[in-house]
């Protein structure tokens, strides 16, 4: 299944139904006064949220979306029925956008909440309300009212407390295989993670969730490779893991590696260097211990990252994955406990 991040949409509500203009005609009543009834509500055109989804493939072929009219009012003061509401199922974490003025309308991120995105028409009245004490027979109606048209813009933005980061082929897809239910594809090749994956972490005393973002590249921010389409994933995220490539095919250093991922988190809208972040060094089954502090005093003295804020691990073999994962934890829960 492809991932589809971004769709665009034109929502029509239904319109109200007419007012009827009728007149009681039985036997025995040869003056029957007006019997009209109203017309029904047009149906609505709501979103909800869908924890079952992820993906915004379902308005990747179908874009107009039509809610069904009221009915009109009949004789007898019979009101017409209203129109059911179209119920669209959307994932949690999407955005809506107003395609026309680009104001941001809502930000889904309630499980199963439901949001009325184009309100259908009101019916209209039926002659039976225009009867007055001067006017015994009106033949007066009103239609129904139109319902609202929009041209919506749905973004797609994964909700994770953990974010990673890196270039392609770091073993960000290994890690998130090795330490959760999630299965990721997994290859040798550039660009093996073409949609966000989520895995649940169950920790010590609580869960989390860590969010693999696809690979960055340099110019990611100004629209080079597949960077631009999945930034916007990350600033959902709560912490980042900037993963790092002991041994990249194409010979990028570990610390040009960090300057060039921070370099695109700085150059995004809403520069995403702002956030928590820790720097993971993957494949260190393939090093000698020394090599690794050398890396480590690195990373502090041309980057000055903590040497705290360092990890070192093997994707492949779990080395390190677990003292990892009991910070994260920590850390997580440090700071859900500062916002309450």
């Amino acid at each position: 299944m492809n991932f589809i991040d971004e769709a665009f949409l034109e929502v029509r509500a239904g319109n109200g139904g007419a007012g009827a203009s009728s007149f009681r005609r039985e036997k025995y009543i040869p003056f029957g006064g007006p019997d009209g009834g109203d017309g029904g509500k047009g149906g609505n055109i709501v979103f909800r949220v869908n924890s079952n989804k992820n993906t915004l493939i379902d308005f990747q072929n179908k874009r107009v979306f039509i809610a069904k009219n009221g009915r009109p009012g009949a004789g007898k003061n019979k009101s017409g029925s209203a129109a059911e509401d179209l119920i669209l199922d959307i994932p949690k974490g999407t955005v809506v956008y107003d395609d026309i003025s680009n104001d941001e309308l809502l930000d889904c991120c309630d499980d199963n909440a439901t949001y009325v995105i184009a309100k259908g028409g009101d019916g209209g009245q039926g002659n039976a309300r225009f009867k007055s004490s001067t006017n015994q027979a009106p033949r007066k109606f009103t239609l129904g009212f139109e319902g609202e048209i929009r041209f919506i813009r749905l973004e797609l933005k994964s909700l994770a407390d953990v974010g990673l980061v890196g270039f392609p082929n770091a073993g960000k897809s290994t890690f998130l295989n090795k330490v959760s239910s999630a299965k990721p594809k997994i290859g040798s090749y550039p660009f093996t993670t073409l949609r966000p994956h989520l895995g649940t972490i169950q920790g010590n005393d609580s869960s989390f969730v860590i969010a693999d973002i696809p690979g960055l590249i340099e110019g990611a921010s100004e629209g080079a490779g597949l960077g631009i389409k999945f930034l916007q994933h990350i600033s959902r995220t709560g912490l980042l893991l900037i993963f790092v490539d002991l041994f990249p095919s194409d010979e990028l250093m570990p610390v040009k590696q960090v300057q060039l991922l921070k370099n695109e988190l700085a150059a995004y809208k809403d520069d995403l260097t702002q956030k928590i972040s820790w720097v993971v060094c993957n494949k260190i089954d393939l090093l000698k211990s020394e090599n690794i502090s050398e890396i480590s005093k690195s990373f502090q003295k041309e980057l000055k990252i903590s040497e705290k804020d360092i990890y070192f691990i093997s994707a492949a073999t779990g080395e390190g994955t677990q003292e990892l994962l009991n910070a994260l934890e920590e850390e997580i829960s440090k700071n859900k406990l500062d916002l309450t």
